[in-house]
């Protein structure tokens, strides 16, 4: 069977990180850009900003599109892929998550819902600019000094903590945050690496030391959902994402859910979806 492509960094080099800036209508590697306008996912974290132009990516099945002066993300997982071989002009970074320190990722991965763009203002802007022309030039030279990839990961540091105040700002995170803000961060991340085999509110709440009527109050009060909406947010998501993008076909995509009866996913689905999983991959590979 086909499955989604992952992208890894250690491929493509050797200290944890890639930067490059393109231009409009400029293509900077033919089999990079070739491997970036089709779905995959990616081992690590992507930044980029958007310098002029417009653009747009598929990130987990919404369109998210870009205009000049705006700062984005993609998290390791996230199906993402290119609607247009223009690109406009602006910044890619590619960072190993081990990079990433851990308040910062708190930021990054503690929504629930897809990130949204952020636009810069004009002093932000130019801080970024002069922060990534630096870290470009130190990346280019990091193998002529010994001390040049201390320097370009306390660069890289500098501006990932730019794009981390940034998104706390505007989602108006606190990184000493509240126990029910913390709370639903935790969740997320007990989620995203259990729901396969934990598909219980209960057994998420005794994770999280609480009680299920307590984890569903935060939840609801943070995102407007309960628990168990999340729960099946994040299988159907997985579901979507298998059925588009590889070859599996229904009863494998059920048994790499945790489903050993395919066809209690497929009603599941039908009733989260509104369709059966074979009209979704049918309408949607048109």
């Amino acid at each position: 069977m086909k499955d989604i492509p992952v992208h890894q960094l250690e491929k493509r080099g050797s200290i944890g990180m890639e930067i490059w800036r393109y231009q409009a209508g400029e293509i900077q590697n033919d089999t990079l850009d070739e491997e970036i306008m089709k779905a995959h996912r990616d081992d690590h974290y992507i930044f980029f900003i958007v310098e002029a132009g417009d653009t747009a990516l598929m990130i987990d099945f919404n369109e998210i599109k870009f205009s000049p002066h705006t700062l984005y993300y993609i998290l390791p997982g996230q199906v993402h892929h290119g609607l247009s071989d223009e690109r406009a002009a602006g910044w890619f970074m590619a960072v190993d998550t081990m990079l990433i320190p851990p308040d910062y990722r708190k930021v990054f991965e503690g929504q629930l819902a897809l990130q949204k763009p952020y636009l810069l203002d004009d002093g932000q802007m130019k801080q970024c600019m002069g922060l990534l022309d630096l870290l470009l030039q130190r990346f280019l030279e990091h193998e002529k000094s010994t001390f040049n990839v201390s320097i370009v990961h306390s660069l890289l540091q500098s501006f990932i903590g730019i794009a981390a105040g940034c998104y706390a700002e505007i989602n108006d995170i606190d990184v000493r945050v509240s126990r029910p803000v913390e709370l639903s961060r935790m969740f997320k991340q007990l989620l995203v690496d259990n729901y396969v085999a934990i598909k219980s509110p209960s057994v998420y709440a005794g994770m999280l030391n609480v009680s299920e009527r307590y984890l569903n109050e935060v939840l609801k009060k943070a995102t407007g959902f309960s628990v168990s909406y999340w729960i099946l947010n994040e299988i159907m998501l997985e579901a979507k994402r298998l059925l588009y993008y590889s070859e599996c076909n229904v009863k494998e995509v059920a048994h790499a859910l945790g489903y050993d009866d395919h066809a209690y996913f497929s009603r599941l689905f039908k009733k989260a979806e509104g369709i059966t999983p074979l009209t979704f991959r049918v309408t949607y590979r048109k």
